[in-house]
């Protein structure tokens, strides 16, 4: 069964880590109602949503997908590159601890979840201002144990390697070129973003559904060429606090438990 974890927003996103832009009102009503129709769309795409509890003093906790890391065979719990965040990891360890076991990253090794890119038995896992040389290295001996391939990735533009990166099958890859090294990826069909929708390289994977973020037309377009089932989601709010689609979740192949609900909610 395809799961995903989610957890609510804070009160207090408006004063969230900003690296890359400028400070915005994200508007709080609107981001809970995107929120929600974000969480309609897991459910519509086949997902068991599993929903925790926003952490006011935390206000990134709904970016759960930097928390971190699910393979199959174990949950890798990140060491978040922003000391503000390192309080959220807890509960989303004891969640995913019901479905895998927990091997975590430990500082001074600092890796958010946003920085990894799984596709298939290859792992590429970003350079960035929030996951260090340290923590690509604790990330590939936690993974080359499963057999995992582990490729580093330059990213000089984005928050994340996933704010410019998104995989649209095993053979295709979405990227936006001006913000992370596209070299990595010559393997595979690489896509380009147009040059007026750079953001629009993170796209996101449920089940055999890419969601696309609202307002880029030419990125929807190129993307249904490729792709037969394509969704499209409005996370305005969220791009203001430095979000993207990935961000908000974490989702995983579970088959150790079948759920009847369509929501779990947990602390």
């Amino acid at each position: 069964m395809l799961k995903a974890i989610m957890r609510d927003v804070s009160r207090n996103i408006s004063r969230c880590e900003l690296t890359y832009r400028q400070r915005e009102r994200v508007d709080y009503e609107k981001a809970i109602r995107q929120h929600a129709d974000y969480c309609d769309l897991l459910r519509r795409c086949g997902s068991l949503v599993i929903n925790l509890e926003a952490r006011d003093e935390s206000p990134d906790c709904c970016f759960v997908a930097d928390t971190a890391v699910v393979l199959e065979e174990a949950a890798v719990i990140a060491s978040p590159g922003a000391p503000s965040r390192r309080s959220e990891v807890t509960g989303v360890a004891e969640t995913l601890s019901a479905h895998r076991e927990i091997v975590r990253i430990q500082p001074p090794a600092t890796l958010d979840g946003g920085d990894v890119l799984i596709m298939g038995k290859r792992i590429f896992v970003g350079h960035s201002k929030r996951t260090n040389r340290e923590g690509i290295e604790s990330l590939t001996r936690i993974a080359s144990s499963f057999g995992y391939d582990v490729t580093p990735v330059s990213v000089v533009g984005s928050l994340h390697l996933t704010t410019a990166c998104s995989a649209l099958n095993e053979e295709t890859v979405l990227l936006n070129s001006c913000w992370i090294d596209a070299a990595p990826f010559a393997r595979y069909r690489v896509l380009n973003v147009p040059e007026d929708e750079l953001w629009a390289a993170s796209t996101m994977r449920v089940g055999s559904t890419v969601c696309v973020e609202a307002g880029a037309p030419r990125t929807l377009e190129l993307i249904k060429k490729h792709c037969a089932e394509v969704e499209v989601s409005d996370i305005s709010e969220f791009r203001k606090a430095e979000g993207s689609l990935p961000c908000l979740s974490i989702i995983f192949q579970d088959t150790k438990t079948n759920q009847s609900k369509e929501t779990i909610n947990a602390q």
